[in-house]
């Protein structure tokens, strides 16, 4: 009987091996071929045969041509995987240490503390500095960003120890404060000033610069660092606080680690990008139905899903209303709301079951 129990055990895990084998080359090669058809679309048609050439400035590739993918495509395509497997994998991190599914890195408070230093760099800070201050808008959003993580770590921290629920609960208070604060500067700002706030509160990449992609991979490796050292703990942290403990896991280490990790990435996306919803909730979830949740798996699973995703909804974002532009977060929000609400029914059911 034992001997048949083990057996099935290691042949359903043998089967999530092979998924993973198989899902994460997938992913990888299904992320070469969605960039290459990023760069090579937008209101300048460019052939995908011709992008080799280009990439590797070959002598028959046409000036316009060159300029357009180096200084415009590429760097934003860039941006947009990376952007997307930040925030997916700070969601991965956020639902492992939740113990929660539906997790997203806007519940620490990262997201709404970015928005709200955003809106005072655009109101206040044209006020006073001019045009000029819009150029510290990446910096302030992820400053900001950052100030409102360790706000909720201070509040949810008593005696060196971290409480999950208090941290939960006190990210809603803190986005909630935030939003109140966002929406009395925007009623102080100006028409323009209020149509520059709506189009970066709901995503855009149409800002892609070398300089943007170099800061979000500088800290996309930091947090990486964090990533192998988290992930047992993560696994272990699964069967509850105080059996991750007596399985040898420094439960308040690996939580502080985890934070930092989330502000990193999700801060970085956030302030380069501005605010996008849904890719850190869905992914990870998603991902989870198919494959094993060994987050050393998981993390880079979810990565490179988040990446495709975000660049699929950046190419709808630029061509469905061509030559104008949409915020990618509308796009986002259409296709993660249907699922999301797909997601609570199912939970629901399954309670009901």
């Amino acid at each position: 009987m034992v001997m048949a129990v083990t057996s099935s055990w290691n042949s359903r895990a043998g089967v999530r091996g092979e998924r993973h084998l198989i899902l994460i080359p997938g992913l990888l090669l299904a992320l070469v071929v969605t960039a290459a058809i990023s760069i090579a679309t937008g209101a300048v048609a460019i052939e995908l045969f011709s992008l080799p050439g280009i990439l590797l400035g070959s002598e028959a590739a046409t000036v316009r041509d060159t300029v357009i993918v180096w200084s415009v495509r590429l760097p934003r395509t860039l941006l947009a995987a990376l952007v997307g497997a930040a925030l997916a994998a700070s969601g991965a991190v956020l639902q492992g240490l939740f113990r929660n599914p539906l997790a997203d890195p806007g519940l620490v408070g990262v997201s709404s503390g970015s928005v709200l230093a955003a809106v005072c760099t655009i109101v206040i800070g044209q006020n006073l500095f001019g045009s000029a201050a819009t150029r510290l808008l990446p910096v302030s959003a992820f400053v900001g960003g950052l100030l409102a993580t360790i706000l909720l770590y201070t509040i949810a921290t008593r005696n060196g120890r971290t409480y999950t629920a208090t941290m939960l609960l006190g990210g809603v208070a803190i986005g909630a404060i935030a939003m109140a604060l966002t929406g009395v500067l925007i009623f102080m700002s100006t028409e323009q000033q209020l149509r520059e706030f709506t189009f970066w509160s709901l995503g855009s990449l149409a800002g892609a610069t070398w300089e943007k992609v170099a800061s979000v991979i500088l800290f996309m490796a930091l947090a990486l660092l964090l990533w192998p050292l988290l992930a047992r703990g993560l696994d272990r942290l699964a069967l509850g606080e105080s059996e991750a403990g007596h399985m040898g896991v420094n439960v308040q280490h690996l939580k502080r680690a985890a934070i930092v990790a989330t502000a990193l990435l999700t801060g970085v996306a956030v302030s380069v990008s501005g605010a996008i919803g849904f890719i850190g909730l869905v992914v990870p979830h998603l991902l989870r139905l198919v494959m094993s949740p060994r987050h050393i798996f998981l993390v880079p699973a979810a990565a490179l899903l988040g990446a495709n995703l975000l660049l699929l909804a950046d190419m709808i974002a630029r061509t469905i209303v061509a030559p104008a532009e949409l915020p990618i977060g509308i796009v986002t929000a259409c296709i993660g709301g249907p699922v999301f609400l797909w997601m609570l029914i199912t939970n629901v059911r399954q309670l009901e079951g």
